[in-house]
């Protein structure tokens, strides 16, 4: 008799640990719950969706529900909820219409994901206030700005998702004005970058309002302001945009650990606390490679290098899932802007390092070479070890030059190494000393003068 693969959640883990486990295993029964109608899509896409530069929201969708069924031959279960999981058991309990049902498991994949914080304020029920998280999310964004037209637009957070809805309502001729309760935006990016987005952001016509506690929003059925502590400034559309939270309750009820993170915890092979229970994706904890302890860093390439370790797990040949830098990118409006690691001297300090750092600005291209771009590069290492801890880079080209520092840190390169690393030069794509290559050859010079 064949196992029992159980997988709750189907998008980015979840599919990626069913696709690889029939891979490995055509005999292995692979069994889906999802209790939406939609998976395995691009989350990150969305903005773009609002924006208009992608034309319908199922592009969006990588593999369709029934390419799932049909092509991979997995027991994909849309509409259906889990409920209940019973790790004694080796059972879960799924409602999905009128039914109410056990199914038995020998290996199940915890892959709830994670949901779209909504903070306590006042009006989060009036009409033309959202979130977005998920595609049915984008797809009432979308139609409300094109049903009602608004005029202006209110984004609460500066993170990732604030940043891109920002550009994707001014593209749709909307005012937009941005609200963020710290000193800048993009706080897990450091204060450097941040200073070269906000003064972008500003010359595209975005209201910034940094150190501004938004309380909420009123309106008589839809939303007509958003309302600070001492004012309140027009929106005809809201945007909250303040992070996300694991989605843990299910896990917490069975008796899976959570992690200090408050996602679940997991070994280098995603295990929880029980036998043949995983976890992976947006819920779960991963390891930091810098610095070896748990962290919750919800990205898409986390997800899927995960499932899909976890899928070859189960059928016998285990594969660790890997850990996480915290690599990420986002589109500024005509900016690029990348981070890696850890990022400012005060994370640093707080897990043990003695942190020396290094900003430098660079043309992204031979000086030479029309249509070259100034790209600012911050570089952060260990005074002691000189071990590259992690870095930035922000400019209107060349802003995937972060994968070069993930690399260096994947890899435990120190400053030198990452120095002398032998990058590609033509005139075209980089000057002879690539801006990584010269944060380095710079960062090297002041660790050895400390």
């Amino acid at each position: 008799m064949s196992d029992t693969f159980v997988i709750v959640g189907g998008d980015a883990a979840g599919m990626s640990a069913a696709s690889k486990a029939k891979r490995e295993n055509p005999e292995m029964d692979v069994i889906v719950f999802e209790k939406g109608e939609w998976v395995s899509y691009a989350a990150c896409g969305m903005p773009y969706y609002v924006k208009g530069a992608v034309e319908n929201l199922s592009d969006l969708v990588t593999v369709t529900p029934e390419q799932f069924r049909d092509e991979r031959d997995i027991d994909l279960r849309t509409g259906h909820e889990v409920v209940e999981i019973n790790p004694g058991a080796e059972t879960v309990t799924v409602e999905g219409g009128s039914e109410r049902v056990e199914q038995s498991y020998d290996h199940l994949l915890v892959g709830t994901g994670a949901t779209a914080v909504e903070p306590p304020f006042d009006g989060l029920g009036l009409d033309g206030v959202f979130t977005i998280h998920d595609l049915p999310e984008a797809e009432a964004i979308e139609d409300y700005v094109t049903e009602y037209s608004p005029d202006s637009a209110a984004i609460v957070g500066g993170g990732y998702v604030g940043i891109e809805m920002a550009e994707a309502l001014s593209e749709r001729g909307l005012d937009v004005s941005l609200y963020e309760t710290l000193p800048h935006v993009l706080q897990p990016f450091g204060d450097t970058l941040a200073d070269v987005v906000e003064e972008h952001l500003q010359t595209q016509g975005v209201d910034l309002h940094l150190d501004t506690a938004v309380s909420g929003f009123d309106g008589r059925e839809a939303v007509e302001h958003v309302v600070l502590e001492d004012n309140a400034h027009a929106a005809d559309i809201a945007i909250v945009g303040v992070g996300v939270t694991p989605n843990t309750g299910l896990a917490a009820q069975a008796g899976i650990e959570l992690g200090d993170t408050g996602a679940i915890a997991t070994d280098e092979y995603g295990r929880t606390n029980y036998e043949n229970v995983y976890a992976a994706g947006d819920c779960a904890e991963a390891r930091h490679v810098v610095t070896g302890e748990p962290a919750h860093v919800p990205l898409a390439l986390t997800a899927n290098r995960a499932g899909r370790a976890i899928g070859q797990t189960v059928t016998g040949d285990p594969e660790p899932v890997g850990g996480t830098a915290g690599t990420a990118i986002v589109k500024a409006f005509e900016l690029g802007a990348a981070r890696t690691g850890i990022v400012d001297e005060e994370r640093a300090r707080a897990v043990g390092f003695d942190p020396v750092s290094v900003s430098i600005s660079a043309p992204s291209r031979a000086h030479y070479y029309p249509d070259g771009e100034e790209l600012t590069v911050t570089l952060l290492a260990d005074c002691e070890s000189e071990l590259v801890l992690g870095g930035t880079v922000v400019g209107r080209e060349g802003a995937k030059r972060i994968d070069t520092i993930a690399m260096a840190l994947t890899a435990g390169l120190t400053v030198s190494e990452l120095r002398d690393s032998d990058l590609a030069y033509a005139p075209p794509f980089s000057p002879v000393w690539d801006p990584v290559l010269t944060a380095a050859k710079v960062l090297d010079g002041k660790l050895g003068e400390s």
